[in-house]
């Protein structure tokens, strides 16, 4: 009950729906008051509400129920960082790195904890601004940087995209990297200006990369000395061979992926899985590759093989921090993996478990049709599996002895079971029928005599049992169509004859206007409530008519002769509402 409490929480806030998760999550923590996982994802709820006051008593929770656990340090220095409580945050994040050195959602958030308090303490006293601030500001920054041919060189390298990120964060931090050329070539790239190399007025010096001689130049010096002095270009940064053969190997991988998808699309699978294979041992740091090659493997029809890719996509997708639409999609494929394998309604539990994990990752149509179509094949097969006619027979027989002892709760329970395993019987819907009759529940059974015809139009019990309910009920019109309806398929069933002769009986004598008052006012009621009666009075045509068997005797006469008419007419009297004289 828990779990499934947790399912719909994970589903809701996967969904956007904060307000039901912490409902949900709530549910699960009544059921199971000591599961640390559940305070922790109740209180990521409330920080989505922005609710911090309430995410951190659930963090606190967390981590006094698993101090051993890093995501409940995560959830504590979040909820902290949301009620500005830097150092607080600082402290949750460093104790959670004691634990997981390595955890990037830990490194994240203390770093953000740590400029929001650097921010803050600015704010009280902050430093003169610099004057090349606005250069640093907003995404044009880097636009700038990628459309000049020079500086897009440098934005390969790893130390200068760093460099620009500290200065974009804290302009202060120019001054820092003035001796970098290429920060000052990026600079001058911002301000449309060019620094000289050496030498003048300008503001910035940048030092030559050799001391000139003190001796006195030559003549062809010079003369060389009058040509203007080009500027200067930046050496590249050197990379490590590491870094080199790590990006080769990426490279590498992406043509290795491309190939795999072109032999996809032209069916040649066993070719593809060798191109994903090689592309996965180029590079650990991308799981495409790795349900790429489990799409191939569910194609083919190996799906053991596919079940395990998706496993090891979630699981390296976990540990790289991956895109929840790209965990989302390996998911899916195992279920539907899972769901091709399915033999029986409990094999189909394990796919629409995965198919709901994948919706807590990313709320995909795909995805929710697929869980759907799998709760459906499991209902389906559930009833397959239970359908047994003899045990049916069995449990009918049962439900008549109770009826026939007159105790009719026991015998409807007996033609329900009966009906679960044989749901085609028209005769099990016809004794509950007359189970529910004798309970007073009509409304129940006449839908199981409508059924039973249903199953069988020619079954006359389905007949009598529906035509005496609409009967006790005084709908004598319907009931007197139910019977005759019978007689068209048993001609001589004496219940369809009697039948047909107590509704003919109780019209006529709604037709003389035999009724007390009270049954009179009560039929009256009862047929304002009829959607039929309702439309034959607001008929204008119909009231027109009414009005004319009360003024126009001649007019009447004329309308007698049409059946339609009398039929609705007749269907008036019937009701109480008109009486014949």
């Amino acid at each position: 009950m828990a779990d499934e409490a947790k399912a719909k929480g994970n589903a809701a806030f996967s969904s956007g729906d904060f307000n039901a998760a912490i409902k949900h999550f709530t549910e699960a923590i009544n059921l199971a008051p000591t599961n640390h996982v559940l305070y922790s994802n109740r209180s990521a709820a409330y920080a989505s509400l922005h609710q911090y006051d309430a995410a951190l008593s659930d963090a606190k929770r967390t981590v006094e129920l698993k101090p051993d656990w890093s995501k409940g340090y995560s959830r504590l220095g979040a909820a902290h960082l949301g009620l500005h409580q830097y150092q607080d945050a600082i402290s949750a994040y460093r104790k959670g790195l004691e634990i997981d050195p390595n955890n990037e959602a830990l490194k994240s958030g203390l770093a953000d904890a740590q400029s929001a308090s650097a921010s803050a303490s600015r704010s009280r006293a902050a430093p003169p601004p610099s004057p090349f601030g606005d250069a640093f500001q907003g995404p044009e920054m880097w636009a700038k940087l990628t459309a000049d041919p020079t500086t897009r060189l440098y934005l390969q390298q790893p130390d200068f995209v760093k460099a620009m990120q500290e200065i974009q964060k804290n302009p202060n931090k120019l001054n820092e990297h003035l001796r970098d050329q290429r920060v000052m070539q990026a600079l001058s790239v911002l301000l449309n200006v060019k620094f000289k190399s050496h030498g003048g007025d300008d503001d910035v010096e940048i030092p030559e990369a050799d001391s000139p001689s003190t001796a006195q130049p030559s003549q062809p010096a010079k003369e060389e000395l009058k040509k203007p002095a080009p500027e200067p270009e930046p050496e590249p940064m050197e990379i490590t061979e590491e870094e080199k053969e790590k990006k080769e190997k990426k490279e590498k991988a992406l043509k290795e992926k491309e190939a795999g998808n072109a032999a996809y699309k032209k069916k040649d699978f066993e070719t593809a899985i060798q191109h994903y294979t090689t592309a996965m041992e180029l590079d650990d740091g991308d799981i495409s590759y790795i349900t790429n090659r489990a799409a191939v493997y569910l194609e083919m029809g190996k799906y053991e093989d596919c079940i395990k890719d998706c496993d090891k996509a979630v699981e390296r997708g976990r540990e790289l921090r991956a895109d929840y639409k790209m965990i989302a999609r390996a998911l899916t494929r195992k279920g539907t993996a899972l769901v091709k394998t399915a033999k029986c309604s409990k094999d189909y539990e394990a796919a629409i478990e995965t198919f709901q994990k994948a919706l807590t990752e990313h709320r995909n149509p795909d995805t929710l049709k697929k869980l759907n179509d799998a709760e459906k094949a499991k209902k389906d097969l559930e009833q397959q599996e239970y359908f047994d006619p003899k045990l049916a027979d069995e449990e009918r027989e049962k439900g008549n002895e109770f009826f026939k002892q007159q105790k009719y709760p026991e015998a409807v329970r007996h033609y329900t079971e009966s009906l679960r395993r044989n749901p085609k019987d028209p005769r099990a819907y016809s004794n509950r029928a007359a189970c529910y009759t004798k309970l007073g529940a009509m409304p129940e059974g006449l839908k199981d005599a409508e059924k039973c015809i249903e199953l069988d139009p020619t079954f006359s019990k389905g007949y009598t049992r529906k035509g005496a309910i609409q009967f006790f009920m005084k709908e004598y019109d319907k009931a007197l169509e139910t019977y005759q309806e019978g007689l068209k398929h048993d001609p001589n069933n004496q219940e369809l004859l009697d039948g047909v002769r107590r509704c003919v009986e109780q019209i006529n004598k709604a037709s003389r206007g035999e009724f007390t008052p009270e049954e009179l006012k009560e039929r009256q009621a009862k047929a304002m409530q009829d959607p039929e009666i309702q439309n034959i009075l607001s008929d204008p045509v119909m009231r027109q008519v009414l009005i004319d068997f009360q003024e126009n005797p001649k007019a009447a006469q004329e309308h007698t002769k049409n059946p339609m008419v009398m039929n609705k007419i007749q269907k008036l009297v019937t009701a109480g509402i008109v009486q014949m004289r």
